[in-house]
This record gives C-alpha cells, structure tokens and sequence, in this order.
C-alpha cells in the first residue's frame, strides 16, 4: 500500500483590513484600543505573523498614521485605500490588488477580531492545502461561520468586483458548495466595534 502524497504546500497572503472609521464607537480610533495593554491592530497584526501566511498587508485609510504607529517595527506591508469611506468593499479591492502573482489564496483578516489566533489561521491555511488549494475555507464557532476567511485566487476577481460595505458574504452565498468550515474557537465570531465590546473584552484606551 502506497502512502497518500502530502497536500502541496500553498502560499497564503495575509491580508489586514484596517482602513475603516470604526462609527460605532463613538469617535476614537477603535483599533488603538488596548487589551491586555496591546492595540487590537497590533493583536491580529502579531497573530498573522505568527501563523503560516506570508508577512501581512495591512489596507489603511481612516487615521493611517495612527495605524503605521500601532506597528512599527513588525514585519508587514502597508496598502493605502484613499476610497476607503466608501465601504469594505474598497479595502477589499485594494488588498487584492496589491498581492503577488504568486500566491494560491489569501486570508482577509479583519482588524477589530483581535481574539483570532495563528492556530486559527494555520487550521484555514491546511484544509485550503487538503482542498487542493481550491476551497473556500471559513471558520465556524457555535453553528456560526466568522472571519478570517481563506480565499483560493480564482475567486480574486470576484472579490474585486464586490460593493459596498458588507464585504464577502454574497460571494460565499453564491457558492456555497466550494465552503469548507474549520471548527473554531469563539474569537472568529467576536469584534470589537462598541465601548461596550471593548469593556466586555477588559479592553480600555490608552493612557
């Protein structure tokens, strides 16, 4: 009996979306909140390195400098979205635009999750390999699919080509059965986008 050959090995962007004015907070930058004294950027920027996806390229827009600040120092790529009062969407188009040739996928990672950890990442990026780097994998916990989601690049145009500010769920919608779900801790399904999600999350502002 032969072995069964080891998935291939995919190359996987990151992708960072952090260009967005956070409205429901209430007018502070919300990403240079603090848990456990860290930025929430700095929280989802540090899980993507740690993962096996490529170096992030976090999209800015709304308080970029705020956002470049919050990373100084970490080993990523920064995508400037000069139309990002128009939604998701244009953070989304950017991002992809901005990626190599050579990439098999990326994972659209949301900058106010920051309780998405690299196993989480790493969990995505394997079944994406097992898929034949085909799938659609997104993250489930408790019944409910989350973010991030890895997407192959054949789907790259169509990302392009989403509207307004709901990002992707459409697109998944509309294929369905190309969706693989990752079993998931709770982090996938938990933003922080309101004073009070920040204090539920013993988050505070910093000093």
């Amino acid at each position: 009996m032969t072995e069964s050959a080891a998935p291939d090995v995919a190359l996987v962007a990151a992708l960072i979306l952090a260009a967005g004015s956070g409205r429901r907070m209430g007018g502070p930058n919300k990403l240079m909140a603090e848990i456990g004294g860290v930025s929430l950027i700095r929280h989802v920027a540090a899980a993507a390195l740690a993962s096996r996806a490529l170096p992030p390229q976090v999209v800015t827009g709304h308080r970029s400098g705020e956002i470049e600040v919050a990373l100084a120092g970490l080993d990523l790529t920064f995508v400037h979205n000069p139309d990002h009062a128009g939604g998701l969407s244009t953070s989304l188009r950017a991002g992809i635009a901005a990626l190599g040739d050579d990439v098999d996928g990326a994972v659209i990672l949301l900058a106010d999750m920051p309780f998405v950890d690299d196993a989480t990442i790493d969990r995505l990026i394997a079944s994406f390999e097992a898929s034949g780097r085909r799938a659609i994998v997104a993250p489930v916990h408790d019944g409910r699919r989350g973010n991030p989601v890895l997407w192959p690049r054949r789907f790259f145009s169509a990302l392009m080509a989403v509207e307004g500010d709901k990002g992707a769920r459409d697109l998944i919608a509309a294929h369905a059965a190309e969706v693989i779900e990752v079993a998931a801790g709770e982090g996938v399904a938990r933003d922080i986008d309101t004073p009070e999600a920040l204090a539920a999350a013993g988050g505070q502002w910093p000093a």
